[in-house]
């Protein structure tokens, strides 16, 4: 009789859990049974590793064999098991030493001739193995730069079972023949799933910024610009109404481009959700910048929260964890659609209840809203002929629901350009480079003040503390406090409006906000003229 274990790990949306597999060698009729809760795909790797092991060259035993994935009440499924069931039978088999095993992390799935191919989700699942005490993992190749990224683990790369077996045995390790440069490697087939995120608006971007859209590439549209750059600073969230063709599309796609680059713990949370998303191109293991998702209005309440047949898979919303979320012509997605982003506004994360379980996914995000005054669009224009009954206007409207509104926190209307705008006589604007310098200061300013804190930016102080422990002026308030009396302001408004206050003091240097601050908030906020100028630079 031969026994021998080893350990993988299962995804329960971009969680991981460590499973023991562990192989038993019985006599009798030569059988191959596969018990712990598997899937489809996994059921399936009795074939590919059975091949897989006769193609590298050792011998497949032929008795009674029985391969158990523990804990058997976790769904476990995909094939990255592969590479852990071979090692364990092969340890059962006597083939390689069963304690050189049983301490390792084996990720991967094998090919019929050997090979290892990468999965979907090595990030999570090595920072899954490292929290559970394990400091060795064994990858694909092509994903062991991903691997490493997580520290205190020694990753061990490999490009096939003869490999493995060779570095287990102390035997020397064969060379396999590498894909020639310039020609597509098949291996990476399973790592970018089609249709996933890239061909669906979403760009996580690995390169310079300023490669992207320029903000000065914008005519005119100071209050639009002035709202996009209190968004970045403060993470807070965007609605941009107006007619067609005044630039609301424009604006939102060079909101990325003035966001600070993300940190550490930012970027390998990113990478965790796109690794499993199956997003994550190819050498570029570590996602720095934040990402951008625009899914077309279309896209179902499932594809924005995460849905799926099984457990849940990550949307829209996950996609854009610590980026953008950026909704065009909202009135058009779904009610559903729409008021599913109330929760994950507040809270930061969605939790998905389904039959096969329940995942919590992260969804820290900006979201950046773009609507139409009306059906047709020209509602605001003066003289463009909106034939719009008054009631379709309403109804249009009263798609973005009160309550998701009142998560907005800055509201701005969109102009039409002007002639002399457009014609570039008003002077070239501030490039993109420049609003992002002025946006890290303010970030900056913010993380200095909020060091001992749980929160890093200003969108995520709770209010409590905002109206026990970081004051306003004296006297600052007046203005927001008739607001409540009036009714124009809720109490989760009152909030928002002294977050975007910190905001706003923190890009102009002041220690905190002043009646000018508050003011210029609550016009982002209410979208009421306060007489307070908008332009950056007019308030030294």
């Amino acid at each position: 009789m031969g026994f021998a274990r080893t350990c993988s790990v299962a995804l329960v949306g971009v969680e991981g859990v460590v499973v023991e597999v562990q192989a038993d060698l019985e006599p009798g009729v030569a059988a191959f049974t596969l018990v712990g809760l598997p899937d489809k795909s996994l059921t399936e790797s009795r074939d590919r590793v059975r091949a897989a092991v006769v193609n590298s060259g050792a011998e497949w035993p032929q008795k009674k064999l029985t391969v158990g994935l523990s804990p058997a009440s976790v769904p476990k499924g995909g094939s990255g098991f592969d590479l852990a069931v071979a090692a364990a039978v092969l340890g059962a088999a006597e083939r390689i030493d069963p304690r050189a095993i049983a301490d390792l992390v084996l990720i991967g799935e094998l090919g019929l001739d050997g090979r290892v191919r990468p999965v979907r989700g090595i990030l999570p699942a090595v920072l899954a193995a490292a929290d559970a005490g394990y400091r060795q993992v064994v990858v694909p190749e092509q994903t062991a730069g991903e691997a490493s990224l997580v520290p205190g683990v020694s990753v061990l790369g490999v490009r096939s079972l003869r490999q493995l077996i060779a570095v287990l045995t102390d035997e020397p390790v064969p060379e396999e023949e590498r894909t020639e440069a310039g020609r597509p490697d098949a291996m990476l087939a399973g790592l970018l799933v089609p249709g996933a995120g890239l061909g669906t608006g979403l760009a996580a971007d690995h390169t310079d910024p300023s490669e992207g859209p320029d903000l000065a590439d914008v005519a005119g549209q100071h209050r639009a610009r002035r709202a996009l750059e209190v968004a970045a600073a403060g993470s807070h969230h965007l609605l941009l109404s107006g007619p067609p063709g005044a630039g609301k599309t424009m604006l939102a796609e060079r909101l990325p481009g003035i966001l600070p680059p993300l940190t550490r713990q930012e970027s390998l949370e990113v990478t965790a959700v796109h690794s499993v998303a199956g997003i994550l191109p190819p050498g570029e293991p570590l996602v720095r910048r934040a990402p951008y998702c625009a899914p077309h209005h279309s896209a179902t309440m499932q594809s924005l929260v995460g849905g799926g047949n099984g457990l849940p898979r990550p949307g829209a919303v996950s996609l854009a964890h610590r980026g953008i979320l950026f909704l065009d012509e909202a009135p058009e997605f779904s009610g559903k659609a729409l008021d599913a982003l109330r929760q994950p506004l507040e809270s930061g994360h969605v939790v998905i209840a389904r039959a096969a379980g329940v995942v919590r996914l992260p969804a820290r995000f900006l979201l950046a809203l773009a609507a139409n005054p009306c059906p047709c669009g020209r509602h605001t224009l003066h003289g463009a002929g909106c034939e719009c009954p008054a009631a379709l206007v309403r109804r249009y409207q009263a798609r973005l629901s009160g309550p998701l509104l009142d998560r907005v926190d800055l509201r701005v209307e969109v102009e039409p350009v002007t002639r002399s705008d457009l014609l570039g006589r008003g002077g070239r604007s501030e490039t993109t480079e420049a609003v992002a310098a002025r946006v890290r200061e303010a970030r900056d300013r913010a993380a200095a003040r909020l060091a001992d804190t749980p929160w890093n930016v200003n969108s995520e102080i709770p209010g409590h503390e905002l109206r026990t422990r970081y004051l306003a002026a004296p006297g600052a308030l007046a203005t927001a406090e008739r607001d409540i009396e009036r009714g124009l302001l809720t109490a989760r408004g009152l909030d928002r409006v002294l977050r975007v206050a910190w905001t706003v003091a923190d890009l102009a240097g002041h220690d905190r906000p002043d009646s000018e601050d508050i003011a210029l908030a609550l016009e982002l906020r209410t979208g009421i003229a306060r007489g307070v100028p908008v332009e950056a630079g007019d308030r030294a």
